[in-house]
C-alpha cells in the first residue's frame, strides 16, 4: 500500500535527519529554538502577568472592591486575584497548545528557509546564491502556507468538534484531527524544498496530496511533541529543525526518482 510505504519512508528520512544534522555540522541551528523559547516564555509570561494584574484592577474597580474595608474584603480581593492569575496562565498554555505549532513555523520561517537551503546544498551540491529579494519571497511564502494550513485546520477542527457529539465517531474524530495536524505541519516543512524546485503553491498542494504518507510522517513527531503537557511548544521547536531537514532530504530523494519526474510532467 502506497500510504504505508510512504509513511515508512518519511519516518526513515526523519531518523536520517537527526544523524545528518550532527554529522554535517548543522546542530548550531538548535540555538534558534532556545532563543525562541526564552523570548516567547519570558516576554509572554510577563505580558500575561501584567494583563492579569490590569484585569484584577479593573474588576476591583467595577465591583467597588478597591477601597472596600468590610470583613473578608482582603480575602475576597486575594481570591479574585488568584483566580484571575490562574485563568490567564491557563489561557496562555491553551493558546500555545493549539496555535503553538504555527507560531513556531511563522516566527522561525527565515531560519527554516535558510536551513532547508543549506541542507540541500550539502546533500546535492546545488548552490543558491543569497538574494535578499528571493529570501524575503521564501519567508512570505512560508508564512502564507502556515496561515493557509492553520485556517483549513481550524475549519476541520470545528467540523470534527461537531461530529464528536456522535458516539464512536467522536473517538475517531480525535485521532483523525491528530493526523490532519501532522499533515499540515509536514506540508509547511516540506514546502521550503518544494519552492526551490520552482513549483507554485498549487503545484505544491498536488505534490503533498500525492505524497501524503511522507508529509504526515514528517509532521508526526512534531505533532507528538506539541501534545506534551506544558513543555510541548519547547520540545516541538527543536523537532521542527529536524522536520525541515528531513523534509528537504525526502523531497530531494523523490525529485531524483525518474518515475516521479515522468509522472510530474504528465500531471503538472
Amino acid at each position: 500500500m502506497k500510504f504505508i510505504t510512504d509513511f515508512s519512508f518519511g519516518l526513515r528520512t526523519y531518523t536520517e535527519a537527526i544523524q545528518y544534522i550532527f554529522r554535517k555540522r548543522l546542530a548550531w541551528f538548535f540555538i534558534f529554538p532556545i532563543l525562541l523559547n526564552i523570548i516567547l516564555f519570558w516576554v509572554g509570561w510577563d505580558y500575561i502577568g501584567d494583563l492579569a494584574q490590569q484585569s484584577q484592577t479593573y474588576l476591583e474597580g467595577w465591583l467597588d472592591l478597591k477601597n472596600a474595608e468590610f470583613w473578608g474584603s482582603g480575602f475576597l480581593k486575594a481570591t479574585l486575584g488568584g483566580f484571575i492569575w490562574v485563568i490567564f496562565k491557563l489561557l496562555f498554555f491553551l493558546i500555545f497548545a493549539y496555535f503553538g505549532g504555527y507560531i513556531i513555523i511563522i516566527l522561525m520561517s527565515p531560519v527554516f528557509s535558510y536551513l532547508s537551503e543549506r541542507t540541500e546544498k550539502i546533500k546535492t551540491g546545488n548552490d543558491y546564491p543569497f538574494e535578499i529579494k528571493q529570501f524575503l519571497k521564501d519567508i512570505v511564502r512560508g508564512v502564507f502556507i502556515a496561515v493557509r494550513n492553520l485556517l483549513i485546520e481550524l475549519a476541520l477542527t470545528i467540523l470534527m468538534f461537531i461530529l464528536s457529539f456522535i458516539p464512536i465517531i467522536g473517538w475517531i474524530a480525535a485521532i483523525f484531527l491528530f493526523f490532519i495536524s501532522a499533515y499540515f505541519y509536514g506540508f509547511s516543512f516540506l514546502d521550503y524544498a518544494i519552492e526551490r524546485k520552482k513549483m507554485s503553491i498549487t503545484q505544491s498542494v498536488l505534490f503533498m496530496r500525492e505524497n501524503k504518507g511522507i508529509v504526515i510522517a514528517n509532521g508526526f513527531i512534531f505533532s507528538l511533541c506539541l501534545i506534551v503537557p506544558f513543555c510541548g511548544v519547547s520540545f516541538s521547536s527543536f523537532a521542527a529543525i529536524i522536520s525541515v531537514v528531513a523534509g528537504t532530504l525526502a523531497v530531494n530523494e523523490i525529485w531524483d526518482d525518474d518515475k516521479y519526474l515522468n509522472r510530474k510532467s504528465n500531471k503538472i
